[in-house]
């Protein structure tokens, strides 16, 4: 990685699409400079060989990186779906190298409608042969921090939301090659400050979800967080609350290098026929927060 991109801003690709390589090569032009590939619970029989080299063809000569490949699904129970998740997740770690890859991400997956530490024990033994599998390959595992609507007590998707879960899971798995894929609009919908965590999580932030929130302070105080009015909004960076030159600084600060990959399709303003209009503002914003490199003078 140039010196100048230690830290890159892309955006996501749906890798279920009808076509994944069509839709870079319509987008790589706005100035991306990674794409993470995700797929939804399934690999859905994708040729991944022959997905990876269409990509690369897509990106042809440019400096654009895949930066990570993702499944994102329930691997710890025994559902089809979720049976087909697990498998995913040896696949990709497998094949992550065709893409030039060395992440995979996803949500962890929990015992639906179980807490977080009733799960502990089957993540353990679906993820430690995982992260087993990710050193033999050189690959990391990153979860990303999304509560897909479940708590402390219960949920459907991911257990990795929270900072105390955080900790008995890479408890359970003492893995280096176990960490986050780290978003501060996940911890602000939850009310908790995003910024002081990159100081302490930082070893284990391997990838960043360039996605913010807007917090409507007034309907907190007026209805809470459980009433009838909504108090928080997933936006698209450079729309919302966070200022992520701040956020830039502190992930160099502690050594950060990977890439800001936009996740897109949230914003409630910038939707639809505005997609586009969206995300090509939060590449510009995200590169104007990071700085554009310029040489010291011999």
């Amino acid at each position: 990685m140039t010196q100048e991109l230690d830290i890159r801003i892309g955006t996501l690709v749906g890798g279920n699409g009808d076509d994944p390589a069509g839709y870079i090569r319509q987008i790589a032009p706005y100035g991306f400079e990674s794409f993470s590939i995700t797929f939804w619970q399934t690999l859905g029989g994708v040729d991944l060989a022959r997905l990876a080299e269409s990509v690369r063809e897509a990106i042809g000569d440019r400096d654009i990186t895949i930066s990570t490949v993702g499944i994102f699904g329930n691997p710890l129970e025994q559902g089809a779906l979720d049976l087909e998740t697990a498998k995913a997740w040896e696949t990709l770690i497998d094949n992550a190298h065709l893409f030039g890859a060395d992440i995979v991400s996803g949500f962890t997956g929990r015992l639906r409608g179980k807490s977080i530490p009733d799960s502990i024990s089957t993540f353990k033994e679906v993820f430690g042969p995982l992260a087993k599998r990710a050193e033999d390959k050189g690959v990391r595992l990153a979860f990303e921090n999304c509560a897909m609507d479940g708590t402390w007590q219960g949920g459907d998707w991911n257990l990795a939301h929270n900072p105390a879960a955080w900790e008995l899971l890479f408890d359970a798995v003492p893995s280096e090659h176990i960490g986050l894929e780290w978003e501060p609009c996940h911890q602000m919908v939850s009310l908790i400050e995003p910024l002081p965590q990159i100081k302490k999580w930082a070893p284990k932030i391997f990838h960043v979800h360039g996605k913010d929130a807007t917090i409507k302070w007034d309907v907190v105080k007026t209805h809470g967080v459980f009433g009838s009015e909504p108090f928080a909004f997933h936006r698209t960076p450079g729309f919302g609350d966070t200022n992520w030159t701040d956020v830039i600084s502190e992930l160099r600060w502690n050594g950060f290098r990977g890439a800001i990959d936009i996740e897109g399709w949230h914003d409630p303003v910038y939707v639809g026929d505005r997609e586009m209009t969206g995300q090509v503002h939060g590449l510009r914003y995200l590169k104007g927060c990071r700085g554009e490199f310029i040489p010291n003078p011999v």
